[in-house]
């Protein structure tokens, strides 16, 4: 009798492990599809990045094509920041964004955001540099926000506070 326990109970732990194995397969199987498979990108690519942003976090990535020119846009963290860099196939970075908090706007970004959406929360706030002849210029600031009537826009706003895009106007 305990030589019949014994096998139920070798039985039972096998079939417990086994459904173990099974149920962790498809939640595996998910994070595969959802890493990003950086392979794809071009070395160029790959090496500017890590060149301007050595500690990137990529999360997800896109090509696409802006004309004749194929662009890479990459979102990723880098010490625990949002960052977006778009960069070109022969490796140049067209720009780049980085996450910025309200306090470190610019008051005539902060007012133009404030006459233009009164009572707005802002979600997100991207600050956007452009490359230009290899060099860093900031261009303004993307905003994410919902309106006092609980509507998500996106507004582009350039350092001195003119409006640059406003999704809000395009309804």
């Amino acid at each position: 009798m305990s030589m019949r326990r014994f096998k139920c109970s070798v039985g039972g732990l096998f079939m417990v492990v086994f459904a173990g194995l099974l149920l962790a397969q498809p939640a595996a199987s998910a994070q595969e599809k959802n890493k990003p498979d950086l392979d794809k990108i071009p070395k160029k690519v790959m090496d500017t990045l890590r060149a301007k942003f050595p500690k990137a976090e990529i999360h997800k990535w896109t090509k696409e094509k802006e004309g004749n020119i194929v662009v890479y846009e990459i979102e990723f963290k880098q010490e625990g920041r949002k960052f977006e860099a778009d960069i070109k196939e022969d490796g140049t970075i067209h720009n780049w964004e980085k996450e910025v908090a309200v306090k470190d706007l610019p008051d005539a970004v902060k007012k133009a955001v404030e006459k233009k959406y009164p009572k707005s929360t802002p979600k997100q706030i991207m600050e956007i540099t452009a490359v230009r002849d290899g060099k860093d210029a900031l261009e303004g600031y993307e905003i994410v926000l919902t309106t006092a009537d609980k509507k998500d826009v996106e507004v582009t706003v350039a350092p001195d506070g003119k409006i640059l895009e406003d999704a809000g106007d395009k309804k």
